[in-house]
C-alpha cells in the first residue's frame, strides 16, 4: 500500500487530518509571527524617522498631521486648565502607588492634554487634592497617541450616564476624555521629559522603548519547522508501518 492511501485509509484518516490541521495551525502561527515582525519593523521606523525631527513647537505650529507624529520631541508654553483635569489609577513610582494627573493645557486658542507625571494615592482621589501640584504650563516632551482599552486585559472607561464628570480613569483615552470637556482638543496628549533627580511630584516619566525586533523571526522559523516536521515526518511514519 503506498504512503498517500494509507493515509487516507479508514484505519489513518482521522489522525492524517489531525496531523494536516496541526501543520496548519503551525503556518498560521509562523505566519502570524512575521506579521507581528512586521508591525515591530514599522513601529522602529516610525520612532527613528519622528526622533530624527527637530523639536516642533506649538506655539509656532500645530501641523493637521500631528496624530501622524507620534514619538516626535515637542515643545509649547501655555495656561493649564486645572478645573478639568484627571487622573490614571494605579501607576507605580519607586515601588508606590499613585496617579498620573491628565491636565489640558491652552496655548494660542488651542489645547493639547499633558501627561504631567505620577503623584502619590495618599495625597487623594477627588479633583480638588490635586490642586496642590499646580504648575506652570511650560512643557517639552514628546507628542502621544491615545491608549485606549488594550487588546488583552484592562478595563474600558464609560462616561457616566448621569452627564457627571468621570475623575479617575483607567487608560489615557483621548477621545472618551475629549467628550467631556467644554472645548475641543488636539487628538494626541503630551508626555513630558523626565528629569534625573526629579521627586517632587507631579514627577513626569517616560516609556522605555526598544528599538530591536525582538523574537518573531525566530518564533516563526519554528512555527514553520514544525510545520515541516508534520508534514514530512509523519508520511515517513506511515511508510515505517509498512515495514
Amino acid at each position: 500500500m503506498t504512503v498517500l492511501r494509507r493515509m487516507f485509509s479508514p484505519k489513518w484518516a482521522l489522525t492524517t487530518l489531525l496531523a494536516l490541521a496541526g501543520a496548519a495551525v503551525c503556518v498560521r502561527l509562523g505566519i502570524w509571527q512575521l506579521d507581528r515582525l512586521d508591525q515591530r519593523r514599522a513601529f522602529n521606523a516610525q520612532v527613528e524617522s519622528m526622533r530624527a525631527l527637530p523639536t516642533l513647537d506649538l506655539n509656532e505650529e500645530v501641523p493637521a498631521d500631528i496624530a501622524s507624529m507620534e514619538w516626535r520631541a515637542v515643545t509649547v508654553t501655555g495656561e493649564y486648565d486645572f478645573e478639568n483635569q484627571v487622573a490614571l489609577r494605579n501607576q507605580a513610582h519607586d515601588g508606590l502607588v499613585g496617579y498620573h494627573l491628565i491636565t489640558p493645557l491652552h496655548f494660542d486658542g488651542t489645547a493639547v492634554l499633558v501627561n504631567r507625571g505620577w503623584v502619590p494615592a495618599e495625597g487623594g482621589s477627588a479633583p480638588e487634592d490635586w490642586r496642590i501640584y499646580d504648575e506652570s504650563g511650560q512643557v517639552t516632551g514628546q507628542i502621544r497617541l491615545g491608549q485606549g482599552k488594550p487588546a488583552f486585559g484592562g478595563v474600558a472607561d464609560a462616561l457616566p450616564m448621569d452627564g457627571t464628570r468621570l475623575a479617575v480613569w483607567n487608560n489615557l483615552d483621548v477621545e472618551r476624555m475629549s467628550a467631556q470637556l467644554p472645548y475641543p482638543i488636539l487628538n494626541v496628549f503630551i508626555q513630558p521629559n523626565a528629569e534625573a533627580g526629579d521627586d517632587i511630584p507631579p514627577i513626569p516619566y517616560q516609556p522605555v522603548v526598544e528599538l530591536t525586533e525582538g523574537p518573531h523571526f525566530g518564533y516563526a522559523l519554528q512555527w514553520f519547522t514544525f510545520a515541516a516536521i508534520l508534514l514530512v515526518g509523519y508520511p515517513f511514519y506511515l511508510r515505517k508501518q509498512d515495514d
